[in-house]
């Protein structure tokens, strides 16, 4: 197969509006990805035609709902290739499915427990693990950082040691593009008798994720940047894992039995899904994911790494303008400084030339105090961009560029 990008961009409405006056050029998709008409058709259908809530009614919108619901736990199993789908867990995105595993498995944590992290995650996967450590007197550890944006390997396996109960990484950093080789970080944390998690926000929207071949004991992402709708992700968890969890909430659909003296659970994943569910949310990610398997992973993630490739090419040899983390292999993260300029004063500029890029700390601030900055801009590229708004890009830094030499 090959990927046509002219036909993809027809998918999404959004790519046709203009901003002050320009074509817009949407660089921001690693923050949130535009949405395919089939996500926008699949949730106005379910509101128009079949909705209800879900599990446990016997009319025939409450089926309707409940299987399409079910069938969305099915896809996001078959996308990341888990065992079962009771595997997965639907939560509100890749900081509830953090959240959920910090909370959950920190209440067997004792104070002096280790957990090992990295310098270039997301706040997501810092702040849940400092509550413990607020909390409980979990000690926390850090993978450095090298100067290309790889993480110090070395550095990590000094770090496991006999109190080590889980390491938790980034499969692929939202500031530098950099991919983690998260299998042998995995099988490192195995052999030192501690469990993985891998915050896959990023990953699994730029490759094909296998959970399985990587045996991660627990896999968290977000709908929003997959295509899909906000407000809904999901954890995978092994089986065996998953069953070790005490509730994350309490409330409806968790539960086996209530009574005035007594509760008892529901097995996984019904156990970690509280309430009621982000139904329409669902739908819209399992859209999603069925639009994402018609095209050719492969060639979709050789364009995106083009057009980060034109982008390199055209600013090569340019002393004005740094990137921050170029990683052999890295995904197309174009993470930046300009001389002279703020991060914020960039993409106002940029904006007025219809370029979509975000500013300030990516919520990364230690990874990017660890290249002495307090901000930078970032584009991020994605299915639906071409190589002529990759230069349309480029044209505007330089023009970007005027405004502060």
């Amino acid at each position: 197969m090959t990927f046509d990008v002219e036909k993809a961009r027809a998918e999404f409405p959004i790519l046709r509006r203009r901003v002050n006056g320009q074509p817009l050029i949407y660089l921001d998709s690693a923050a949130s990805a535009q949405k395919p008409r089939a996500v926008i058709e699949a949730i106005s259908g379910a509101m128009e035609h079949s909705y209800a809530n879900v599990h446990r009614g016997l009319h025939a919108l409450a089926n309707e709902t409940t299987e399409a619901y079910e069938k969305a736990r099915e896809n996001v199993r078959n996308l990341i290739n888990a065992a079962s789908a009771s595997e997965i867990v639907f939560t509100k995105g890749t900081t509830e499915a953090i959240n959920l595993v910090a909370s959950s498995f920190g209440q067997s944590l004792r104070e002096g427990d280790e957990i090992i992290l990295s310098v270039m995650e997301h706040h997501a996967n810092i702040v849940p693990w400092h509550f413990l450590r607020e909390r409980k007197g979990v000690v926390l550890k850090f993978i450095p950082v090298t100067d290309a944006g790889e993480l110090d390997l070395a550095a990590y396996r000094n770090l496991l040691g006999p109190r080590t109960r889980m390491v938790a990484v980034s499969h692929m950093s939202n500031v530098l593009g950099t991919v983690n080789p998260v299998a042998e970080i995995i099988a490192e944390a195995h052999a030192a008798g501690a469990l993985a998690l891998i915050d896959g926000a990023q990953a699994v929207v730029h490759g094909v994720v296998d959970v399985q071949a990587l045996d991660a004991d627990f896999y968290a992402l977000s709908g929003h940047k997959l295509y899909g709708p906000t407000g809904i992700g999901a954890l995978y968890g092994k089986a065996e894992r998953l069953d070790q969890l005490p509730p994350y909430q309490g409330g409806g659909e968790m539960i086996g039995r209530v009574s005035l003296a007594e509760i008892t659970y529901a097995d996984p994943p019904h156990r970690f899904e509280a309430g009621t569910p982000p139904i329409l949310e669902a739908i819209g990610l399992s859209a999603a994911i069925e639009w994402l398997a018609t095209l050719d992973r492969d060639a979709v993630a050789a364009h995106e790494h083009a057009l980060y490739d034109r982008v390199k090419s055209r600013l090569n040899g340019a002393n004005w303008i740094s990137e921050i983390g170029q990683a052999p292999g890295k995904a197309a993260i174009f993470s930046f400084t300009m001389e002279g300029a703020h991060a914020h004063d960039i993409a106002q500029i940029l904006d007025r030339y219809g370029v979509a890029v975000r500013a300030g700390t990516h919520c990364a601030e230690p990874l990017l105090a660890r290249f002495g900055l307090t901000s930078s801009a970032r584009a991020s590229f994605a299915l639906y961009n071409t190589l002529e708004e990759a230069d349309s890009f480029v044209d505007a830094l330089e023009k970007t560029r005027t405004f502060f030499s």
